[in-house]
């Protein structure tokens, strides 16, 4: 299986521990397209701020969008980029799993939680207790459908 998974860069770095616990755990159900985003060695400002730099982060993020079977994201840091990644994957038709912790006292985007339709496109609650607990259940389930 290939697993897209989104998290902030440029919207900030803060849940770089929490990405690298949630790309830990999906590596065991496949490949991850984009490991690169937990990695603590990116900063804030992203790969490579050139124009060029910028369409050599475009294309191949939506080259392995298309590729994958799955894209994993967690949407408690505001970021434009993760929102355009989850726009296009809807539009790819692909199955989207969003993590979300309201402990963060953050309110999610509307129009996050507003396309959760418990089927292609769904939004979890979790604390960071229940991670890999709350991907295992997504990841059972998805071997089911």
């Amino acid at each position: 299986m290939k697993v897209y998974f989104c998290g902030s860069i440029r919207g900030g770095r803060d849940d770089v521990h929490l990405y690298r616990r949630i790309v830990d755990k999906l590596q065991s159900y496949g490949t991850v397209l984009t490991e690169h985003v937990s990695s603590s060695e990116l900063s804030d400002r992203g790969e490579d701020a050139t124009v060029a730099g910028e369409k050599a982060i475009h294309d191949p993020d939506v080259d392995w969008l298309r590729q994958c079977d799955v894209v994993v994201a967690e949407v408690t840091q505001p970021s434009l980029g993760v929102g355009y990644e989850l726009g296009r994957a809807v539009d790819m038709k692909k199955k989207i799993f969003c993590l979300f912790r309201p402990s963060s006292g953050r309110s999610l985007s509307a129009m996050i939680r507003g396309a959760d339709d418990s089927n292609l496109f769904v939004v979890r609650d979790y604390s960071e207790d229940e991670l890999e607990n709350i991907l295992e259940e997504f990841f059972n389930n998805l071997k089911r459908s």
